[in-house]
This record gives structure tokens, sequence and C-alpha cells, in this order.
């Protein structure tokens, strides 16, 4: 059985994404992709990747996702397809790289520090 896999990664949260020929069925942790989640209106940007090369109904997606919350988990889904295209077919990379779908986004949370509310949050200043 072929398969292609794809890591995505978002904040803290890891997509695995198995990407194997089938009828466009998507699951995400034994679960569809709707029931997962849910009303998250965001949710469907995860499903670019395959629209942009037109393969929503030739692949099924088996997606494993931990860490973080549902929007995270939504944008590392988003990558993974898109590596996992790429490992299937790497001439979709001139199709998938312009519109940033293979782009990591790198932006984490910044650690809180002491002395202040939050990481940069500092306490009310007093002046007496």
């Amino acid at each position: 059985m072929e398969q292609y896999y794809g890591t995505g990664r978002r904040k803290t949260s890891v997509a695995r994404v198995f990407l194997r020929p089938g009828s466009g069925k998507i699951e995400v942790n034994g679960q569809p992709f709707t029931d997962y989640f849910g009303g998250l209106f965001k949710a469907v940007s995860a499903l670019e990747p395959l629209r942009q090369v037109d393969a929503s109904n030739r692949f099924d997606a088996y997606i494993t996702v931990k860490g973080g919350g549902k929007a995270g988990q939504v944008d590392a889904i988003k990558l993974g397809l898109a590596r996992a295209l790429v490992n299937y077919n790497p001439d979709l990379r001139a199709r998938l790289k312009p519109t940033g779908l293979l782009t990591r986004d790198a932006r984490e949370v910044e650690r809180k520090k002491y002395g202040k509310h939050k990481a940069r949050k500092a306490p009310q200043y007093s002046k007496r």
C-alpha cells in the first residue's frame, strides 16, 4: 500500500499526515474531519493544499494531531498536507510555494519573565 507522509507544526501542535490514494475521506485522530473540528469556521482552511492542486477526491487523509488548541492544529494540518503532497509529487511544489502553504509559521508564545504579569505586561507604575 503506497502512502505519502508529511509533518506539520504550528505553535505547540504537531500533525502527522498520511495520504493514501482513495476517494477523499479525511480522518483526524480516528474521527471524521467535520466531527473533530465541529463548527470551527477556520477548519476548512486546513484542506487548502488539496484544493490548490485539485486533489480533494484523489486521496484519503489519515491525520494524527496533538498539542495546542484547535486553531494551531488546523494550521499544522495545512502544512502537513502540503508537505505530503510534495512528497507524492515534487512538481506540485511550484503551485504550493507561492501561496505560502509550504512555509512553517515560526511564531511561538514568548515565555513569562519574573517581575512581570505576563511576558511583557509590567505591574502598574506608581510615582508615589
